[in-house]
C-alpha cells in the first residue's frame, strides 16, 4: 500500500485529530499472490497506523473486491446458519483467531477495530425505501453478492497458487487493452487497429446478450462518468437515501476543484464522492502524474457535523 517513507508519514500525521479510521475497501491486495505474502506485507504499515491511532480511536475496516476473501469464513458461517440475518447495508463481520481478518485486527492494536460489509453508516442517517421496484436485476445487497463472489473466489484461488507478490494482476491485462484502445497518435499498430475495429463489435455482441447496456467509449471522461453512472444505479436499486455516498473501488478521486458537480449527484440530490487510491500505477496517471485524479494519496475527511466531505490528497 505505502511504498515510500514520505507517503508511510504523510498518512501517519494525518490521523492527528482523526477520531475514527475508514479503511475502504482492499486494504489487502489478494490478487497478486498468497495471503501470507500480503499479511506479511501489511502487517508493518497496519501496525504503525494501530499506535498512531492508539487504543482510544477506532478503525473500520471495510473488505473490496481485491480483499473479499478475508470474508469467506464469516460467509461459510452465514451460510451454516439457520436463520442467517439479511446482509443489509451494514452488517457486523466476526472472526475467529485462526482468520486472515484476526491478523488484521492484531495488527492494528491498540487501536478498536470493527469490519462492516458491504458498506458503513458514517453519520446517524435515514434509509428509505424511495423508488419504486423494478424489473429484473439486483435489489438487494445479496444479490449483488450472489453475482459477484463466484467470480472473486476464482481470482482468489488463482492468486493462492502464485508463488510471489507481482505489480501486474488480474487488472494488469485490462489496463493494457485500456491503453491500446485509448493511445494517442496517428500511427497504429496492426494488433492496436484491428482491437479498435474489434471492440465495438464486442460491445454490441455483449449487448445483445443483455449484459448491458454497455458502450465502446473507453476515455477517460467517459469511464468517469461511467463510474457514477454504476455507483448511482447500485444507491438506487439498494433504495439507499443519504445526503452523502462515499465509494472507492475506480481510484479515481473526486468531486475535484475542475470537475463538474452535476456529475456527481443522483437526481434525489444524494452527492457522491470518491476516496481516491493509494496505488500509483504509471499506466492510468496520464501526461501529468502530479494533477491526475487517479494519483496515490486520497482520503475523504468528514466532520461529526453535516458538512459537506473534504477530498484531500495527504502527499501533494
Amino acid at each position: 500500500m505505502l511504498r515510500l517513507p514520505s507517503e508511510k508519514a504523510a498518512l501517519l500525521d494525518a490521523l492527528d485529530g482523526v477520531d475514527r479510521l475508514v479503511l475502504l475497501g482492499d486494504v489487502l491486495e489478494l490478487r497478486h499472490g498468497p495471503l501470507r505474502d500480503a499479511i506479511a506485507g501489511a502487517e508493518p504499515v497496519l501496525s504503525e497506523l494501530g499506535d498512531a491511532l492508539g487504543g482510544d480511536r477506532e478503525v473500520v475496516v471495510v473488505p473490496g473486491n481485491h480483499d473479499h476473501l478475508l470474508l469467506r469464513a464469516w460467509f461459510e458461517r452465514r451460510a451454516c446458519s439457520s436463520a442467517p440475518a439479511p446482509l443489509g447495508l451494514s452488517s457486523e463481520v466476526d472472526w475467529h483467531e485462526d482468520e486472515p481478518l484476526a491478523a488484521v485486527a492484531r495488527a492494528l492494536r491498540p487501536s478498536r477495530v470493527r469490519v462492516l460489509y458491504p458498506g458503513v453508516w458514517l453519520r446517524s442517517g435515514l434509509m428509505a425505501r424511495f423508488v419504486p421496484e423494478r424489473d429484473g436485476g439486483p435489489e438487494r445487497a445479496e444479490d449483488y453478492e450472489a453475482t459477484l463472489a463466484p467470480m472473486y473466489a476464482w481470482i482468489d484461488a488463482v492468486a493462492q497458487g502464485r508463488t510471489e507478490l507481482r505489480d501486474g494482476g488480474p487488472g494488469s491485462l485490462q489496463v493494457g487493452i485500456w491503453r491500446e484502445l485509448t493511445a494517442s497518435g496517428n500511427r497504429l499498430s496492426v494488433r492496436r487497429a484491428g482491437l479498435r475495429a474489434g471492440f465495438p463489435v464486442f460491445v454490441g455482441a455483449l449487448n445483445r446478450a443483455r449484459l448491458g447496456p454497455l458502450r465502446a467509449d473507453v476515455s477517460g471522461p467517459e469511464l468517469r462518468r461511467g463510474g457514477l453512472r454504476g455507483f448511482a444505479e447500485v444507491m438506487g436499486r439498494l433504495r439507499v437515501k443519504a445526503r452523502y455516498a462515499l465509494f472507492g473501488h475506480t481510484h479515481r478521486a473526486g468531486p475535484l476543484p475542475d470537475d463538474e458537480v452535476e456529475e456527481w449527484a443522483r437526481p434525489d440530490g444524494t452527492s457522491m464522492v470518491n476516496a481516491g487510491s493509494w496505488v500509483r500505477d504509471a499506466k492510468v496517471l496520464g501526461p501529468d502524474p502530479a494533477t491526475s485524479p487517479y494519483r496515490p494519496g486520497f482520503c475523504v475527511l468528514l466532520d461529526d457535523g453535516d458538512g459537506a466531505p473534504e477530498v484531500r490528497n495527504l502527499l501533494d
